[in-house]
């Protein structure tokens, strides 16, 4: 089943963004088999402020306990996270409903 987890990050963490983006990418790089997309999401400035990911997991309770294994979930990088079970209706260029 697909989920978007979509997350804001808190007023002025960019420095603490940076200082985790490694440990970040290598835990999504653990769970690239159930990563459709992902990326951050970008301010006026085109800086990081949040993240977006896609993920396909068997239910809530596995999308929620992949986003709580985020490092940055770890250092109170994220605001708020939404995780919102999701629907295709298409699919590269192409509807799929």
């Amino acid at each position: 089943m697909l989920f978007a987890i979509i997350c804001t990050d808190r007023p002025g963490a960019q420095d603490l963004r940076m200082a985790t983006r490694a440990q970040h990418l290598a835990y999504m790089e653990s769970q690239k088999a159930s990563i459709q997309f992902a990326g951050p999401q970008l301010d006026t400035q085109g800086k990081p402020c949040g993240s977006l990911i896609l993920l396909d997991v068997a239910d809530m309770e596995s999308a929620e306990g992949f986003a709580a294994a985020d490092p940055y979930a770890g250092v109170n990088l994220f605001e708020s996270v939404i995780i919102r079970p999701l629907r295709t209706v298409f699919r590269d260029g192409q509807l799929v409903e």
